[in-house]
């Protein structure tokens, strides 16, 4: 059982730049003791907005993919209905057919509440399977996805809160035999819970609007892959944020952003990781939220270090162009992802289009280079010109 857990564990590390970092740092020599779960890829940033400020997105202007970063800024949207496509071919620099795509929309149904759905997917590419004599076994092509739908709802003239509901199906291995053992796709359920507030203040006769966030995403059950009592936590996660955003001029404006992510799920002691068997945890996912924050072996220091950070700046010309950039912080004890972040959109009158670039600060690390292209409708704008 313990060996199809590797398996399993390998192929995320293939897939997944999130497990491939946390793997290098464990075999480190900086004290290294990384927090892993199951599928990794609902933490990744599905859009090219926030993916150009640093990944930061939860108190930032609501926008079309606000599903993923905080719903609750639905209730702020200015059109009444909208949808994106998001696109991100993920790990050019390792393989070549591993990507993830991203369809979202809103719709307002009054000047109080709004609805939200989203699906997610994520493939691997195509993986030849090989016995523990190293034939080939079969050839698979690894796949993940999750579905949810959201419920915002204004609750004053500045504040608002969202719940979302998920499924998620985890299919890493095709149903292969592994050591005479079936596997089977893993499956979990999970919730959002998330607040969002914005007022408009001015300052030196200009207008700007401070905004904060918070959203718990991902809270739900563990997911196996096999029907063994071997079960993963899913990346339940505490985002918190702040904006500011100013009118330059007439035409020009500029927000600042600052995010902080942690995730709420019990972290491992690493003077008794078996770096062939891994660790499992008994705790519930509710009681894993709360001992998050006090279960680090190093104490308080060490669970401040699980804290992620975000900054991001995005520039605006008269609503139409955009320039964006940002930055995202990871200890190295806890994964030690570090980069830029840089991106710009265009809007037209029913079309936005944005894309974003990353750019490491380590060299040779797996996420270089990676591009994200974001497509976005706006059907408000689009009844408007019809009429």
């Amino acid at each position: 059982m313990k060996k199809i857990t590797l398996l399993l564990a390998v192929i995320l590390f293939v897939g997944l730049s999130v497990q491939l970092t946390h793997a290098q740092s464990r075999t480190s020599t900086t004290g290294a003791n990384t927090i892993t779960t199951g599928v990794p890829f609902l933490t990744i940033a599905p859009d090219s907005r926030a993916g150009a400020m640093g990944d930061a997105g939860v108190s930032t202007s609501p926008d079309v993919n606000s599903q993923h970063w905080n719903p609750a800024k639905y209730a702020f949207a200015e059109s009444e209905m909208g949808i994106g496509l998001s696109y991100t071919p993920w790990l050019r620099n390792l393989v070549s057919d591993i990507n993830l795509a991203y369809l979202v929309g809103y719709k307002r149904l009054d000047d109080r509440q709004t609805m939200s759905a989203s699906l997610r997917y994520f493939t691997l590419g195509d993986i030849t399977f090989m016995s523990e004599y190293g034939d080939p076994t079969g050839q698979q092509s690894p796949n993940e996805f999750a579905v949810d739908m959201g419920y915002t709802r204004l609750l004053s003239e500045n504040f608002s809160g969202a719940v979302a509901l998920r499924y998620i199906r985890s299919d890493l291995t095709g149903g292969q035999l592994v050591n005479g053992v079936e596997t089977h796709a893993g499956n979990s359920y999970a919730a959002d819970v998330a607040f969002y507030y914005q007022n408009e203040i001015r300052i030196n006769r200009k207008i700007s609007t401070l905004a904060a966030g918070i959203d718990i995403s991902n809270i739900g059950s563990k997911i196996s892959y096999t029907d063994g009592e071997t079960k993963d936590f899913i990346p339940t996660n505490l985002k918190l944020g702040v904006s500011y955003t100013t009118e330059m001029d007439k035409y020009n404006s500029i927000t600042f952003a600052f995010d902080a992510n942690k995730l709420l799920v019990p972290t491992p002691d690493s003077s008794k990781v078996d770096i062939f068997n891994g660790t499992t945890s008994d705790k519930s996912p509710i009681s894993g939220i709360f001992s998050s924050f006090t279960d680090a072996p190093g104490g308080m220091s060490e669970e401040f270090k699980e804290i992620n950070f975000s900054v991001g700046a995005e520039y605006w010309y008269n609503k139409q162009f955009a320039v964006r950039v940002g930055y995202y912080y990871e200890d190295v004890t806890k994964g030690n992802r570090k980069f830029f972040t840089a991106g710009a959109g265009l809007k037209m009158n029913v079309f936005a289009l944005d894309f974003s670039y990353l750019l490491p600060v380590a060299q040779n690390n797996p996420l270089a280079n990676t591009l994200r292209f974001t497509l976005s409708f706006d059907f408000e704008a689009f009844n408007k010109q019809r009429k």
